[in-house]
């Protein structure tokens, strides 16, 4: 029962902000109903349920290695949302908190999905839920972005979808029942059909991909980053995104009991490695910090695509970078809040100088860019590291090879955005902007704890967190 609270929780949570009459107190539902679930999560985590082998949800030891995570990252960001919602009291927050409390349970629901048409269900609700958070600002931007991220996210709606009857019917074709839990399908294993099982994974890996915003099905992130509150980019690159990964990851465990394993593997390398030449590159070449984050976070998710492709030594390290990466970025993302609405533009054409206008947020920037791009002693370091090395012991030199040096040409390409808003003399345009917003500890005090948590994963990584990455990689790899 207690699993199911963690999705029935924050949807009640939902249903009582729509109800809430003062737009005043609303936001305060955020931190209630995110301490309650971090609660619920921490207690399953330190005393994880028998998950019945035919549950279509459930607490089992992939959930476990990835949800408390998201339910850290929302309780920050659940803070942060307080004081950044009493900033912009000039609009209604209804539909803001109603629906941030959704998707933590929706992202509760995908997360213990066992099923894969539940899944599907979960993830694109996530989805669509999210929509109306990336317009709150109301600006023309804003609307585009909606519709770009509806346009592509509804691509891969569809080929996920289509996806899912084909290993379906996979099952079927040969001479299953068409039970779509992942333990049947598993057990089902060679029996699957083959070729009706690539082409699942094709489409699978395409509209999952989608969702994590993996190259080239990443356009939407750009803009969808650049124009949405900070609040609402730390949970999509936190939270939305990993989901999608681990579905990828329950997927990829049926294609290998189906004996298809090394192709899924070798698409997830190339994917996840064109995934981070291509962010490299538009990282040396974007001018707009909060469009940077997307791009980071587009060369993040190949990283993890990686790490998937290299075995269980992978995917522990993979499951390690989701809580480091997740953690740092949303630092990051807050703090890029910050320094926007202090600027007044997200352009490095516009913004110069914030470390004398927001010397707090700044600092948060700079130490949060420094994090992300594997500073050693915050946890991308060691989670990158981890990848490293699973592909050298796994014999993968050349993309070993491209691996760090597209870590390189991203940390060129983010310093130079970094330090070209930080230092210098404040733009005339920005001074403009520089009485419209205080470095409250309410806006303060929330990346500071982010990047606090990325620095003790790094250093302190906790044996029950690794050993229960490593339960995650034996469901996963139940042979190995």
């Amino acid at each position: 029962m207690i699993p199911l609270l963690l999705i029935i929780v924050p949807l009640a949570g939902a249903l009582i902000a729509v109800v809430w009459p003062s737009d005043r107190t609303r936001p305060w539902l955020l931190p209630v109903f995110g301490l309650v679930h971090v609660s619920l999560t921490i207690w399953l985590f330190l005393n994880p349920p028998v998950v019945a082998p035919g549950a279509w949800f459930g607490f089992d030891p992939l959930a476990r290695a990835v949800l408390p995570a998201v339910s850290l990252l929302f309780l920050v960001c659940a803070a942060y949302g307080v004081a950044y919602l009493g900033i912009r009291s000039e609009r209604p927050n209804r539909i803001f908190v109603a629906l941030l409390l959704a998707i933590l349970g929706l992202l509760s629901a995908g997360q213990q999905a066992r099923h894969l048409g539940l899944l599907w269900i979960a993830t694109e609700a996530v989805t669509l839920a999210a929509v109306p958070l990336l317009h709150f600002n109301g600006t023309p931007r804003a609307f585009e972005a909606t519709w770009k991220y509806l346009l592509v996210g509804g691509t891969g709606i569809a080929l996920s979808l289509l996806g899912t009857f084909c290993l379906g019917y996979a099952s079927l074709h040969r001479g299953g029942v068409g039970d779509l839990t992942f333990t049947a399908l598993t057990a089902q294993g060679a029996g699957l059909s083959r070729p009706w099982v690539l082409t699942a994974w094709v489409l699978l890996l395409v509209g999952y991909g989608t969702k994590m915003g993996l190259a080239p099905m990443h356009t939407w992130k750009p803009d969808a980053y650049g124009e949405a509150p900070s609040i609402v980019g730390a949970v999509l690159a936190g939270g939305v995104t990993t989901v999608a990964f681990t579905a990828l990851l329950r997927v990829r465990s049926v294609v290998g009991a189906a004996g298809e394993g090394q192709v899924a593997d070798r698409t997830l390398l190339v994917i996840g490695l064109f995934s981070m030449l291509v962010a490299a590159l538009f990282l040396l070449g974007t001018r707009d910090f909060k469009r940077m984050l997307a791009y980071s976070s587009v060369e993040h998710m190949g990283i993890l695509s990686l790490g998937a492709a290299l075995g269980g030594a992978g995917v522990a390290a993979a499951l390690f970078h989701v809580w480091s990466n997740g953690l740092t970025k949303g630092a990051l993302f807050l703090s890029a809040g910050n320094i926007r609405r202090a600027a007044g533009s997200p352009s490095m054409d516009n913004v110069r100088g914030m470390s004398a206008i927001t010397p707090r947020s700044a600092a948060i920037f700079v130490t949060g860019m420094f994090a992300v791009t594997a500073l050693p002693p915050f946890g991308p370091f060691f989670s990158e590291l981890q990848v490293v090395r699973a592909a050298l012991s796994s014999g993968h030199f050349v993309a070993t090879t491209m691996f760090l040096v597209c870590l390189l040409l991203a940390f060129l390409g983010m310093t130079r955005v970094v330090f070209g808003i930080v230092d210098g003399r404040p733009h005339p345009a920005t001074r403009a902007h520089e009485k419209r917003f205080v470095e409250s500890a309410g806006v303060i005090a929330p990346p500071w704890v982010l990047l606090g948590l990325s620095l003790w994963l790094g250093l302190f990584t906790p044996a029950i967190v690794r050993e229960a990455w490593a339960a995650a990689v034996t469901q996963l790899f139940p042979a190995a």
